[in-house]
């Protein structure tokens, strides 16, 4: 998303997304593989109330693109969501694999460029950004940087966790990094929700 908003501010920003993988959108491709939940469809307040504690500081967020702009953003992507039984919205083919495509295509176009197989290591004494590719290190020098470098949950697939360090090094308070599906505490499970898969 951040590359997608920054490349629309106009021309004369370049975006290039550098990623360690092989492929763009693993972790959002293995999300396909339950249906690809994209968001829910409640209404506002109980959804905002689901965050529990930080639902105050994620409210605005939530004000400017929260369920009904996901769901007009996919379908900008050509791609059809539906509600399910649940109120879970998902896409109508239940895939990933065509929003991911859809959405690169729309990246490529307005001129963000993917430099796959580039892991971040740190950076240089003169503070470029230091990648190992396969065809050794380089530095990249940038005007501002947009880190979003996962948790450490699916090393496979990128998200190995191996910044902490770095950025520790740097100064930058980093919370132990924990198992989670979300990094907010969820409000109001139901009881037979609860009774079934606590601690789980």
């Amino acid at each position: 998303m951040a590359a997608e908003v920054i490349a629309g501010a106009g021309s004369a920003v370049q975006v290039t997304v550098y990623d360690a993988m092989p492929s763009v959108g693993r972790k959002f491709l293995l999300a396909g593989k339950g249906g690809l939940n994209l968001t829910h469809s409640e209404s506002f307040e109980p959804f905002v109330s689901r965050y529990g504690q930080a639902s105050t500081r994620l409210e605005p967020l939530l004000a400017d693109f929260g369920a009904h702009q996901l769901r007009d953003w996919a379908q900008s992507l050509g791609v059809t969501t539906f509600v399910g039984s649940s109120g879970r919205v998902f896409p109508a083919s239940m895939k990933a694999a065509p929003l991911l495509r859809a959405w690169l295509h729309r990246l490529r176009g307005s001129g963000v460029r993917f430099c796959m197989r580039y892991r971040w290591v740190g950076w240089s004494a003169s503070d470029a950004l230091m990648f190992d590719t396969p065809s050794g290190q380089t530095c990249i020098q940038a005007d501002a940087v947009v880190l979003a470098l996962g948790g450490g949950s699916w090393a496979r697939l990128g998200s190995d966790g191996a910044w902490v360090p770095l950025l520790a090094a740097r100064g930058v308070d980093v919370a132990p990094l924990l198992p989670s599906n979300c990094g907010f505490d969820v409000a109001e499970w139901t009881p037979y929700f609860t009774a079934k898969f606590a601690g789980q």
